[in-house]
């Protein structure tokens, strides 16, 4: 049989937030457990108090660790290197074929002697999407001419995010940085990264507060 602090543990397990909020003490119990209560009674189909809901929520917050204790944040802070920032880019996603490849080493061609430029090619199950400056869309579409177009996306902006080397066997790294973006409500289209790069690609309208909320994050 399921009992309350079961079923509490399952949602606050569920949201990221409740759980990092709960581990860090700055959620109020008493609006937590009216606000779950509805819910925990369709899961156990009976009737709950709301004093045993919050009672259980402040047993549960007890034994819940921070996420990430201070030492690993100073950890994750010292991997961040250099930020920038690269505007006016589009998205385009090509459905896979048997030619795909030829038109992108057709496009890498036609792009080599073009100067500062961005260009990011994911290349996955059953689609291909490339990330580029949109001054180079016209180069795009002649090359790409007999692919299949699925999804276009102007208006984009990028973030990237340089990290030290040992950057990629730090558990959590990522996760820290996304924390940040989601907690101010700002939304990751595109991720891209390598070895010791992380690139966030945006809408341009939510940049400027992205980078800031990174830098501030990285100033701490």
């Amino acid at each position: 049989m399921i009992t309350i602090a079961q079923e509490v543990k399952r949602i606050v397990r569920e949201s990221p937030f409740l759980e990092e909020g709960l581990s860090r003490g700055i959620i109020n119990y008493s609006a937590l457990a009216r606000e779950i209560k509805r819910e925990l009674e369709t899961g156990l189909m009976k009737p709950v108090s709301t004093g045993a809901v919050l009672m259980a929520l402040k047993r549960l917050a007890k034994k819940l660790e921070p996420t990430f204790p201070s030492q690993i944040q100073r950890k994750v802070l010292q991997e961040m290197g250099d930020l920038t920032v690269r505007a006016n880019l589009i998205g385009l996603t090509y459905a896979n074929s048997t030619t795909i490849f030829e038109s992108q080493r057709q496009l890498l061609e036609e792009l080599y002697d073009q100067g500062d430029r961005f260009l990011t090619f994911t290349h996955a199950i059953s689609e291909t999407t490339l990330l580029l400056s949109a001054r180079l869309e016209s180069i795009v579409e002649r090359v790409f001419a007999s692919e299949q177009l699925i999804k276009k996306m102007a208006g984009l902006s990028a973030v990237m995010i340089k990290f030290s080397a040992g950057a990629v066997s730090m558990p959590g790294i990522h996760y820290r940085i996304f924390r940040q973006l989601a907690w101010r409500n700002i939304n990751v289209i595109e991720v891209v990264s390598t070895h010791q790069e992380l690139i966030l690609i945006l809408d341009k309208a939510n940049v400027d507060l992205a980078f800031s909320t990174l830098m501030g994050f990285m100033s701490h």
